[in-house]
């Protein structure tokens, strides 16, 4: 038995158009392209963001084991050395009498810390330790006990440091411009 199929039926029956497989495949294009431009634009973002968190931490770190340094420097029983060795703009090298002999010789009494490039290194007595990278700038100036811009080491009773840290250079393709920068005035405890 035939059955008869309305004009409605037949147009369902056959299929979709050319015509409306390319409108709709085009328009899923144009929503695909949106999403991956909104996903790289958050994934930049990420990365900026990262970037910025990282400098900030290396250079808060660093600020902080230079500022412990400083404050201990001059330390130990006799005061007949000078706490401040080396009072240079980028270069700083500090004394303490750890174990208490009357001599600067035992590994961590004389302490430098120092701009190597864009690697900030601290050298104790082992050779310089990268305290962290990314390094654009540091700068010491240091002051005698009125605060005025002191020339001679030994007349040092505080030191201002300012440290800018930018990301590393795995991460300066997407936190490109990020750069974090600190500064303290740390005083001599010892002195």
């Amino acid at each position: 038995m035939a059955t008869l199929t309305t004009g409605r039926a037949r147009r369902h029956a056959r299929g979709v158009t050319l015509a409306e497989l390319l409108v709709s495949t085009a328009a899923a294009g144009l929503v695909l392209a949106g999403a991956i431009s909104v996903l790289g634009a958050g994934q930049r973002l990420h990365a900026t963001g990262a970037a910025r968190v990282e400098s900030q931490q290396a250079a808060r770190v660093a600020l902080d084991r230079l500022a412990r340094d400083v404050r201990g420097a001059g330390r130990g029983p006799g005061r007949d050395f000078d706490a401040v060795a080396v009072a240079e703009p980028q270069r700083l090298t500090l004394q303490q009498d750890v174990d208490g002999d009357g001599t600067i010789t035992a590994p961590g009494e004389r302490i430098t810390w120092r701009l190597d490039g864009g690697v900030l290194r601290r050298d104790a007595g082992a050779g310089g330790q990268p305290v962290v990278e990314g390094v654009l700038d540091f700068a010491l100036h240091y002051l005698d006990g009125a605060g005025e811009p002191a020339a001679d080491p030994a007349a040092v009773r505080s030191v201002a440091v300012t440290l800018t840290v930018g990301p590393v250079l795995a991460d300066r393709i997407h936190g490109r411009g990020v750069a974090t920068t600190v500064s303290t005035r740390v005083r001599l405890r010892n002195r």
